[in-house]
């Protein structure tokens, strides 16, 4: 079963200010969560770089093999958009990502006893259908960039775009199947994993496709923003935060219960993206400038803001509802709407949800008995998604 925006407890329509705290500003979100440290105060901090670091290392070689299955030129294509190489052919060290997915899919194995490396098929199909999701969201937005180069759509075309997102999304299944054929996992147990992948997939698109119908509306509540985000964010980090532990062979109980833990750590990620997307700077997300203000995006932010119900909420809605200069407003009218938004309370009650969402998530991994250990490698990966600046 996969955990849902049932358990959000926001009343649609709330005013942003009536959750807002006094959190205090700036573009990063700061939590810090009851830690592990205090129960074993001998034990080294967690190591987030060594934990992504582990993920890439054991899911980028599978994951290789799993692109170069792909007819061409949809394997160039794909080892393009993975960083792996130029758009000339030439072998590169990209920016492949935060790796964040594949390095929960091994924790999630190691959460029931079972070695990291059973969760790998695991950790390998999250990032398949991750990146069939950025594939087709890059091309629905029209950035032109991503991880601080060219998007795949710019230099191959948008309809070698679309295909390889197919693809990929394809591949996240067979590598799943693999698994039962390898012996990595039961029969059984690589069936319960696809029927996890497939169902995060489809809640990620109906997520997506909520996103881009909220573009052409005035207005979104923050109940019905929050719904979309847990799909198109929280859902996929739900599988990745229990794959590995479904391959192992845990039981209903456990793969719910590390399902919130990702479910609510989504909503979080996904929050924090939010700031970014209005707030953070080119040169360290990779992303454009005021990209989700200049597509008129309803992020949590906005949802926020205009829930507020203030002067500065009106006024937001009024340039909201304006048809005119959409998608060609000038970086002093987009600077001003971000004003806006922080007027209202939009980034302070978003910096707060992040933090809620924190807390939520690491009240889930209570339910499942693990090692010390690894719950403080869970821990310290759920503060690194809400302490980032891309």
């Amino acid at each position: 079963m996969t955990a849902g925006p049932s358990t959000t407890d926001i009343a649609p329509g709330r005013p942003a200010t009536a959750a807002r705290r006094p959190d205090g500003e700036g573009t990063h979100v700061e939590a810090r969560a009851a830690s592990a440290a205090s129960t074993a105060p001998v034990r080294e901090a967690a190591s987030v770089p060594e934990l992504l670091a582990r993920g890439r290392s054991l899911c980028t070689p599978p994951l290789r093999a799993a692109v170069a299955r792909l007819a061409a030129p949809m394997d160039t294509v794909a080892a393009y958009h993975f960083g792996w190489i130029d758009r000339d052919g030439t072998p590169a060290a990209g920016d492949g990502g935060k790796a964040v997915r594949p390095a929960l899919a091994l924790l999630s194995a190691q959460a029931v006893g079972a070695p990291a490396e059973v969760g790998v098929p695991g950790g390998v199909s999250v990032e398949l259908v991750h990146n069939f999701s950025l594939l087709h969201d890059d091309l629905m937005d029209g950035d032109e960039t991503r991880r601080h180069r060219a998007t795949a759509w710019t230099v191959f075309g948008p309809a070698q775009a679309i295909l390889v997102g197919d693809a990929l999304a394809t591949l996240g299944t067979e590598v799943l199947l693999d698994a039962a054929v390898t012996g990595g996992a039961s029969a059984a147990d690589a069936a319960r994993a696809v029927r996890l992948i497939t169902t995060a997939t489809r809640g990620l698109i109906d997520g997506q496709a909520k996103d881009v119908a909220f573009e052409s509306r005035d207005a979104v509540t923050v109940e019905e923003c929050l719904d979309m985000e847990g799909g198109k964010t929280g859902a996929l980090l739900a599988a990745a935060s229990a794959i590995g532990a479904v391959l192992a062979g845990a039981d209903d109980r456990t793969s719910d219960a590390l399902q919130r833990y990702g479910y609510h750590l989504g909503l979080a990620f996904q929050a924090v993206d939010d700031l970014l997307g209005i707030w953070g700077a080119t040169e360290v997300t990779g992303k454009p400038h005021w990209g989700d203000l200049r597509q008129r995006k309803k992020s949590l932010p906005v949802a926020a803001a205009l829930a507020e119900g203030g002067s500065a909420s009106r006024r937001l809605a009024e340039q909201l509802a304006d048809p005119k200069g959409h998608g060609e407003e000038s970086e002093q009218v987009l600077a001003a709407r971000a004003a806006l938004i922080e007027e209202a309370g939009g980034r302070a009650w978003t910096q707060a949800e992040a933090r809620r969402r924190h807390t939520t998530a690491l009240a889930a991994l209570d339910e499942v008995p693990m090692t010390d250990a690894v719950r403080e490698h869970f821990v310290a990966l759920a503060e690194f998604v809400v302490v980032r600046e891309r």
